[in-house]
């Protein structure tokens, strides 16, 4: 079999057999492929699209790429949760506790930020002493002792991912649904859960900006992982403002703490139950949505979901005396505001922007080497249909670095629309896809 002969039949627009992709992956993953054959494969997949049987195949191969973890040693059903990535999305922090408070056990595996969107690990290391780095039988020791445990992945977590992610990276080819799928699903499967919940983020801060887009990628990443044997569900959410008001590590650790208090934004907060319910429900933890959503609810109340947390927080390393007085989180030196330059209602607040601001901070990065600064970022004072007055405060920036401040400030401001009229807001959740099918909500 040669490599250069199945580019020109992708690129015809053929299909490939399930043993030209296991070829091509383990041909790749042992440098038998040089990069500049397979970022052809890769265009030729952008361009071509892939069928569903290929997407499959794509991504088994993917995780048969490096080891598969044996959660089976966690009693109880293991449900798993991902997002597509967007601006202040903070669940997983709030989620993971809430869950396992529940009594279905969540065992994590979570990345670091790249770009406008932020990682769940790099929040998590603004706490001190937590470790996100384990072993595997660490990792399963504490799902069982605690029933929640969210760790950095392994490198032998398909292998194949990474590689192929660094060169999508820089060919142009991201934003590719069957590539997307691959990526996603590979490393969920790996994780060796039960069941899934997706977060697809559609807006100006997600990947897929079209809602068309986000809604036909979670549909087939549903079909996937129900095909290969998971209970999958997917939840189309909104992604056009940022989710919160905090963007910045140590900034979202703080909403989220206030979240798993029964406070914080409320957007942030339905967000965790809906997904929460779901997950409830695949765990069976739950009859039906209705009733996970009640019960999470009812453990945000109590409290429950708060000390979960902390004891997640203490099994990982981390000081607790930080979760109790979350003032003690990493804070930048300085702090400006921005304000508004005319009345009105905020018609707008682009995601992409404020994630970027943040990023040029350094909450983010722009290249996977770059170093971050978990003590800066932005709150945001308004959100989309707020009433603002002139002069009045937009966001506040929280900063170390002058020399950055200035274009972080620039973008900031331009990513603020406001108008005359009081927009009408698209809902946060905007379907749910499952082997019911989809149910739309606009």
């Amino acid at each position: 079999m040669r490599f250069y002969d199945l580019i020109i039949k992708k690129r015809d627009g053929q299909e490939l057999t399930q043993e030209e992709i296991n070829f091509m992956i383990k041909e790749y993953c042992e440098d038998r492929i040089p990069d500049y054959q397979m970022s052809a494969m890769l265009m030729a997949i952008y361009f071509k699209g892939m069928s569903k049987g290929e997407i499959k195949y794509l991504t088994m191969a993917m995780v048969n790429s490096g080891k598969i973890i044996d959660l089976s040693s966690i009693p109880g059903i293991k449900v798993d949760k991902h997002s597509t990535g967007g601006v202040g999305d903070t669940t997983t922090l709030a989620l993971a506790p809430m869950v396992a408070a529940a009594g279905v056990p969540v065992a994590k595996i979570s990345g670091r930020g790249l770009g406008h969107t932020g990682g769940t690990i790099d929040k998590l290391e603004s706490i001190k002493g937590f470790k996100t780095e384990l072993s595997l039988n660490k990792f399963i020791d504490i799902v069982k002792k605690v029933g929640a445990s969210i760790i950095s992945p392994t490198s032998d977590l398909a292998p194949a991912d990474k590689k192929l992610y660094a060169l999508r990276d820089v060919t142009g080819t991201i934003d590719s649904i069957p590539l997307i799928v691959g990526s996603i699903m590979s490393k969920k499967l790996a994780a060796g859960a039960d069941a899934i919940v997706l977060d697809v983020t559609t807006g100006s801060g997600a990947f897929m900006q079209e809602y068309k887009d986000a809604l036909k990628l979670g549909k087939i990443m549903v079909d996937i992982g129900l095909e290969l044997g998971k209970e999958t569900v997917a939840v189309v959410s909104n992604m056009d403002e940022p989710l919160g008001f905090a963007i910045g590590n140590s900034l979202e650790v703080k909403e989220a703490i206030e979240v798993l208090k029964n406070r914080g934004p409320e957007d942030l907060r339905n967000l965790c139950l809906v997904l929460g319910a779901h997950m409830l429900k695949l765990g069976r933890a739950a009859k039906n949505y209705e009733e996970g959503r009640n019960r999470l609810e009812k453990i945000l109340k109590d409290g429950t979901g708060f000390n979960k947390f902390k004891e997640m927080i203490a099994a990982q390393g981390g000081n607790l005396e930080i979760i109790d007085n979350p003032e003690l989180l990493p804070l930048a030196k300085y702090s400006t505001k921005i304000k508004a330059e005319i009345s009105g209602y905020v018609q707008k607040i682009d995601s992409r922007l404020v994630g970027e601001s943040a990023m040029l901070l350094g909450a983010g990065r722009e290249k996977k080497e770059s170093e971050i600064d978990l003590s800066v970022g932005i709150i945001l004072k308004k959100k989309v249909g707020s009433k603002v007055n002139i002069n009045e405060d937009l966001a506040e920036v929280y900063y170390n670095d002058s020399e950055k401040l200035k274009e972080a400030k620039n973008k900031l401001f331009s990513s603020f629309v406001i108008g005359d009229k009081k927009p009408k807001k698209l809902p946060l959740i905007l379907a749910t896809i499952s082997k019911k099918g989809v149910k739309e909500f606009i």
